[in-house]
């Protein structure tokens, strides 16, 4: 895109009030947005309101030196790993423009030769805070899924969404798959990477999927902007899973989104006294589907099953790779949250002796110690 071009459509965007809605109006009226700014204050007034027709009149402040910081940033990297896209490009994802208030900007890196295939995609998203068993089942998921074939779309945020973006990228096969691994969604300007632990993270998935904002360089981390990016998670993927979410989650606001787009919303239920499982029950007593396995998934979706069996190697070990004791211990302590003085109570055990075994089962893998010094057994796939 030349700078001409380019700064344009960022004047438009960057001008205050000028919401998705006003843009969509202004587009359709008069054209691209040179023609926008060619108009008087009357001509406006006729399409938007008085304040908007005069902000439209003047240039927003800050806008050149925004203008060069995008240009710095297209021309920052080898041609073809960024991009800003507008709603005048033909290669519009159409799955975005099916939106009620589409982005008339979006700013990409990473793999920008592959194009979003919300047929082939799925949103998985969740808690921040999830349980062990939440982050492993966020992980295995997209591991399965992608090594079915599927894109795997989240929002980059610490918990759920981060281990889907790792199982992703785990089950992605780059020398077989012409797609994207996964694609991130994220609240920020693409010149920061949110959280900053992430950062790592955000390299790998530019090198096979796609980071995806809808907001100007240089945009902070602003609560506001969270649930915004969360309709063009749902809009980017045939149907969303929920992994783990409490009642007041950013995640049950995806699956609203993703129910109003007609897509299929999944849950995957856990324990009925943890918070993080109840947002997943209200979705299923709501219609969402329940969903134990990434097949479960697959076969809701009507995919092709050529890769279903990848799926299902890429869910956990198997067989003899599988742990095959069951510990006495493991019984007792279930799949919900317990202490060590209900343990205690519940096996007769000396705690002395009891903390001996449970460190034994979590070095192992089978057990995780939480916060408030509870335990919790780990499902084993």
């Amino acid at each position: 895109m030349e700078r001409e071009e380019l700064a344009g459509w960022l004047r438009l965007a960057l001008t205050p009030g000028a919401g998705n809605e006003a843009c969509r109006k202004l587009l359709a009226t008069f054209g691209l947005p040179s023609n926008i700014f060619s108009q008087t204050q009357e001509a406006l007034k006729h399409v938007v309101s008085p304040a908007l027709a005069r902000a439209l009149c003047t240039e927003p402040q800050g806008f050149t030196a925004q203008l060069d910081a995008t240009c710095q940033w297209l021309h920052d990297v080898p041609s073809g790993q960024r991009r800003v896209m507008t709603l005048g490009d033909a290669d519009y994802p159409p799955c975005l423009l099916a939106m009620n208030d589409p982005p008339p900007m979006l700013y990409l890196m990473g793999a920008i030769h592959l194009a979003p295939d919300p047929l082939r995609s799925i949103a998985i998203v969740g808690s921040r805070n999830p349980t062990p068993q939440g982050e492993g089942n966020a992980r295995e998921f997209g591991r399965a899924l992608s090594a079915a074939g599927l894109t795997v779309v989240s929002g980059m945020a610490l918990g759920v969404d981060g281990a889907a973006h790792e199982g992703a990228l785990q089950g992605f096969d780059a020398a077989a798959d012409q797609r994207l691994s996964t694609i991130a969604v994220v609240g920020t300007g693409l010149d920061r990477v949110y959280p900053k632990r992430h950062l790592a993270l955000a390299h790998r998935i530019a090198e096979s999927g796609l980071i995806i904002s809808e907001f100007p360089l240089g945009t902070p981390p602003l609560d506001h902007n969270f649930p915004m990016r969360n309709r063009i998670i749902a809009a980017l993927a045939q149907g969303t899973l929920v992994v783990e979410a409490a009642l007041k989650s950013g995640s049950l606001i995806t699956a609203r989104m993703a129910v109003e787009q007609g897509k299929d919303v999944f849950a995957i239920p856990g324990s009925i006294h943890s918070t993080q499982s109840r947002g997943c029950h209200a979705l299923i007593r709501q219609g969402a589907k329940l969903v134990e396995s990434a097949q479960d998934v697959l076969e809701e979706l009507r995919l092709p099953y050529a890769r279903v069996t990848a799926a299902q190697d890429a869910a956990g070990p198997k067989g003899d790779d599988a742990p095959t004791r069951e510990h006495a211990l493991l019984k007792s302590l279930g799949f919900d949250p317990v202490s060590l003085d209900a343990l205690v109570a519940r096996t007769g055990i000396a705690p002395a002796n009891l903390l001996a075994q449970l460190l034994e089962l979590e070095l192992d893998g089978l057990v995780a110690r939480l916060p408030g010094g509870l335990y919790q057994r780990l499902a084993i796939a």
